[in-house]
């Protein structure tokens, strides 16, 4: 076989591993030494080429920004900030048309600029969100879906993980690719917000029967919106710092958990149970993301080797169609991979092949990341993995099915796709921010 028909089959062979559950990490660790063993021939030399691999994959100070912001977002959730948001936002627009759906997104959205990961957005606010709107009529399907729905917001509003790996993956800069992610994720809430208004005014049984909330006074909403200042001061701090070149994303995350820490002193959140959780949590996280890493970097050094990532890049070029149908297709390839797998196995099996083909056709790295980075979340809501569905029906119990989540995410992710051609076509929406640092 030549070397690029060896590189194509280690592909299918990793997707198919992964499909058979094996780990991601496992998966691309395995299929890269083999795949390089068949390509160069020699044992030995193939050996020696992935020697030193693992080793320089994570030899750099910019990972220490990984188990920084992960901290940061446990011991902020540790202080109680997802409550604190959710009741702020009930306590202001609970009482309009569609008004928790609503204050659902905008928490999300607070929330997502603190912890950066979608599931945990979507296992927090299943617990918090879901019983309030059931509460007052909303039902079950509109409930989960808009939790599971709004939970993308997690991975496009910085501080965001993928935007973290992406960043590693590509060579951008983690702090541009953060703010590249604030005007994309103010729009998708303001989609999402949109959405919910239309659906309440013009199709209100999609929502159920909802009841408007008993009367809030304006002290109940300035004492609340005061309860969760702190968190909004501590997003401030962080990204206001790394958009003033204040402090580089790392020095952001590290000044981000002792922000975190005091405001669980604070408030009287401080414990050692929770410290330990916390700490257990992140060292989990990271050693796992770091692993994926060093499968990803291992899997794209084979595909260098062969030659195939050229012939792909070359290819795209000489295609004889607008660039930006070339993109198209690369998205829908990423929401279909969304299907079956997770939002960083997509990532990391994709970009060794899409981010060269991306740089052959001259398009922004930053709004490529963007585009990849949503596209890619429109997995969590989709059958048969969705893994976001699967955490709400987890974090809701037996009062709902899959099926019913599913259905009441539908709405989201039309909204979702509405967004997605919105920052295709306007790219400048991804950029803006990024190009005035």
């Amino acid at each position: 076989m030549t070397p690029e028909v060896v590189a194509l089959v280690m592909l299918g062979v990793t997707v198919g591993m992964i499909l058979l559950g094996v780990h991601i990490a496992v998966a691309l660790l395995s299929t890269s030494v083999l795949g390089l063993i068949l390509i160069i021939g020699d044992f030995g030399r193939a050996v020696r080429v992935l020697g030193t691999g693992p080793f320089y994959s994570v030899f750099n100070y910019e990972f220490s920004v990984i188990p920084l912001f992960v901290l940061m977002g446990l011991f902020a959730n540790a202080a109680g900030a997802s409550k604190d948001l959710y009741d702020t936002g009930f306590n202001w627009f609970g009482r309009s048309k569609g008004g928790l759906g609503i204050v659902t997104v905008l928490s999300n959205a607070v929330f997502a600029a603190v912890t950066g990961v979608s599931i945990a957005s979507a296992a927090v606010f299943g617990k918090i969100a879901v019983p309030e709107m059931r509460r007052y009529g909303y039902n079950m399907r509109f409930s989960t879906g808009c939790v599971a729905g709004s939970s993308a917001l997690g991975m496009l509003i910085p501080p965001s993980l993928l935007f973290i790996v992406y960043g590693l993956l590509s060579g951008e800069s983690i702090g541009r690719m953060f703010i590249a992610g604030i005007v994309p994720g103010l729009i998708l809430a303001g989609v999402y917000i949109l959405g919910i208004l239309l659906m309440a005014n013009f199709r209100p049984r999609m929502l159920g029967d909802p009841r408007t909330p008993e009367r809030i006074t304006w002290k109940q909403r300035f004492r609340s919106l005061g309860r969760s200042s702190s968190i909004g001061a501590l997003i401030l701090l962080v990204l206001g710092g790394i958009y003033a070149g204040v402090f580089t994303p790392t020095e952001a995350g590290a000044v981000g958990c002792i922000g975190a820490l005091v405001i669980m002193i604070v408030k009287r959140r401080f414990t050692w149970k929770n410290i330990s959780l916390a700490l257990k949590e992140t060292g989990l996280t990271t050693a796992s993301v770091f692993l994926l890493i060093i499968g990803a970097q291992l899997f794209s050094r084979m595909l260098t080797v062969s030659g195939l990532v050229e012939v792909l890049s070359n290819f795209a070029v000489s295609l004889s169609i607008h660039p930006k149908l070339v993109m198209a297709l690369m998205m829908v390839i990423l929401m279909i991979l969304g299907t079956f797998l997770d939002v960083t196995s997509i990532l990391l099996i994709s970009m060794p092949i899409m981010l060269p083909v991306a740089q052959q056709l001259g398009f922004n790295l930053i709004w490529f990341g963007v585009m990849c980075t949503i596209c890619i979340e429109t997995g969590l809501i989709t059958p048969p993995f969705g893994m976001s569905v699967f955490v709400v029906k987890s974090a809701v119990g037996d009062g709902v099915t899959v099926e019913e989540v599913f259905a009441g995410s539908a709405p989201f992710f039309v909204l979702l796709l509405l967004t997605i051609v919105v920052l295709l076509l306007f790219p400048g929406l991804s950029t803006w921010l990024p190009g005035l640092m």
